[in-house]
């Protein structure tokens, strides 16, 4: 009784007196269900779906505010790698209107409702793809646990049903593809696949600015120690929700949360505990 109390008051908090009947419809719905919401600060509404993870994803996202943060130089360009429903587009669009933004997405049914939710912002580039170390085909896996979890692997190396297969992308394709020299933030949320994509950085780590990315070693062993050997060059970093933060030069920040951690470029792996 406590856990659905706290659902309703969730839902209420969210999405105003509509929420509770969200939330009621979340209750006793066989299979999701559409529904239209306006996040505070944002020019159009978004489409989320009942029964899915969506909700938690808006919850992060604008609610926790999971990717607040202040920039002293405007941002020019932005790469949602894994994108999701493109709620995290959506939120640098409205913040950062001058930004180009490239949402990367490789599941089908995800990437068709981030199409929807992001056509009212033409700087935002969806592209159907995931993010690798290398230019490929791979397989989508779901492991049942949500919207928000599908995986990419090589050869059935990941366990769960096979949803389709993918075209995947290095961040260095994206950039050559898109014309982009220099990429300010860049948002990672690719359940794992970060460990091949920065086992192989070296040809564009340089060029990034900002980096946001969840880690998940518990689900691929080798994502931490990858991300931290190829990101020694910056010199910030600080935890904000689920997400890693690093900024490569001190100047670009104007606001973040504490503490801040100064890295040792010296230093190979050092996880922030």
């Amino acid at each position: 009784m406590a856990t659905l109390a706290k659902k309703f008051t969730a839902y209420y908090r969210m999405f105003g007196l509509r929420g509770l009947s969200f939330a009621a419809q979340n209750k006793v719905l066989r299979a999701s269900r559409e529904i239209a919401v306006m996040p505070p600060g944002v020019r159009h509404p978004v489409t989320l779906r009942l029964k899915t993870s969506d909700i938690s994803t808006y919850e992060q996202i604008f609610e926790n505010d999971e990717y607040d943060f202040s920039l002293n130089e405007s941002p020019k360009v932005i790469v949602d790698g894994g994108a999701n429903i493109g709620l995290a587009s959506v939120y640098f669009a409205n913040r950062y209107p001058d930004a180009k933004i490239i949402a990367i997405e490789p599941e089908a049914s995800n990437f068709s409702l981030l199409r929807r939710n992001v056509a009212a912002y033409p700087q935002i580039i969806p592209v159907q793809a995931a993010l690798w170390g290398k230019n490929t085909q791979l397989k989508l896996i779901d492991p049942g646990i949500g919207k928000w979890g599908f995986q990419t692997a090589e050869n059935g190396s990941a366990s769960g049903r096979t949803c389709h297969e993918v075209p995947a992308l290095t961040i260095g394709h994206i950039m050559e593809d898109e014309g982009l020299a220099h990429i300010d933030i860049l948002k990672l949320d690719i359940e794992g696949a970060e460990k091949e994509v920065f086992e192989n950085a070296a040809p564009w780590i340089d060029r990034i600015g900002v980096l946001i990315v969840e880690l998940h070693d518990k689900l691929k062993p080798g994502s931490n120690r990858s991300f931290y050997n190829a990101t020694n060059g910056f010199r910030l970093e600080w935890r904000q929700g689920e997400n890693i933060y690093l900024a490569r030069n001190e100047h670009l920040i104007a606001k973040r949360p504490l503490p801040v951690r100064r890295r040792d470029a010296s230093a190979a792996f050092s996880p922030q505990k």
